[in-house]
């Protein structure tokens, strides 16, 4: 397995810069997730780390070693993309084999760990199927016991499950997650869905315009943004923002100029330190808890997350109240302030 170090590192097509001086520290048997909207560099991003690009400005090293000149192959990685890239015309084992048949590895050792792959991955009884029997979420699985019969030092995923369905979007989750205690392996996983990577993720990297906007654990982010970016982007649903001069109630330094609150933190027709008072937009009932939607006049409607189904009637009137315990404050150019700034 492997650490990885990116230093100052930089990507330009032509004109146009695509990575700005990325500075990260990947701990060994860690598993990373680079997450953020699209055309953030995410997907860049992880193909330089491959070896796929070639840096424009900085280092990647590998264990120390500078890899910027290294090939994939000879930087020991093993890629698992979107797409399963699997050839019909074979079975799943003659898949598997595929790529060490080409580095010409010894067949009985290359057999071991295709079978290997395959018990880890529950493939067993399905190494003679073709690709065309298999469900998406085996093919998946087929593409990723392929990368591990590689036997690499890091294993890169480039948004893996975008083309599964919700339901084995879950599963899969749960696979690569069973996965990477069970290999103990240096993993960067790319995905555009926050939920995916406060899942798997040891640590979220979370990119915007080709830079990093905070690195973190899942916790961390959450409880602790350290921009107005981050705060609305970890969270689903996410965090709702205010002009910091809307809520009456709390003594707001002069600096802030928004409060963001996250939308279970409201309360729904209840006393709080601050309230606000809207029109109900729509309300979604999920069962175990209920989404409402209030009109306060601005770009976008408050989200309330309330326990249990709510009944309010479309266009009624409705207070929510804002505990300051549960709010941020963000300056001008979006930067966290500190929460104890309430008065």
């Amino acid at each position: 397995m492997a650490r990885i170090e990116l230093a100052g590192v930089g990507k330009r097509f032509g004109s146009v810069e695509t990575i700005r001086d990325v500075n990260l520290d990947l701990r060994d048997r860690e598993f990373v997730v680079f997450v953020g909207p699209s055309g953030c560099g995410k997907s860049t991003l992880l193909r330089l780390v491959a070896g796929l690009e070639d840096v424009s400005a900085g280092e990647i090293r590998f264990d120390g070693e500078v890899v910027n000149e290294l090939t994939p192959p000879e930087r020991g990685i093993a890629m698992v993309f979107q797409s399963y890239a699997l050839y019909p015309h074979m079975s799943v084992f003659e898949n598997m084999i595929f790529g060490l048949k080409l580095a010409k590895t010894d067949r009985a050792e290359a057999e071991r760990r295709v079978r290997e792959a395959a018990r880890i991955l529950q493939l067993d009884r399905l190494l003679d199927r073709k690709p065309r029997e298999l469900s998406g979420g085996q093919r998946q699985r087929v593409a990723i016991g392929r990368a591990i019969t590689r036997d690499p030092r890091v294993f890169l995923f480039d948004e893996p499950l975008s083309n599964l369905d919700a339901a084995l979007r879950v599963q899969m989750r749960i696979e690569i997650a069973k996965l990477h205690r069970r290999l103990d392996a240096t993993m960067i996983y790319v995905t555009h869905d926050q939920v995916e990577a406060m899942t798997l993720a040891d640590r979220i990297v979370v990119l915007d315009a080709g830079e990093v906007r905070q690195v973190g654990t899942p916790i961390e982010l959450y409880q602790h943004p350290a921009n107005r970016f981050v705060a609305g982007f970890i969270g689903s649903p996410k965090m709702n923002f205010l002009p910091a001069t809307y809520p009456k109630g709390f003594a707001i330094p002069h600096e802030a100029v928004e409060v963001g609150i996250r939308p279970e933190h409201l309360r729904l027709g209840e006393p709080a330190d601050a309230s606000v008072e809207g029109r109900v937009l729509a309300v979604e009932r999920l069962g175990a808890e209920s989404w409402v939607y209030v009109d306060l006049g601005l770009d976008d409607p408050l989200v309330v997350k309330h326990a249990g189904m709510v009944d309010l009637p479309p266009e009624g009137t409705v207070t929510v109240g804002l505990p300051a315990k549960a709010c941020y404050l963000f300056d001008r150019q979006g930067l966290s302030l500190p929460r104890a700034a309430f008065g």
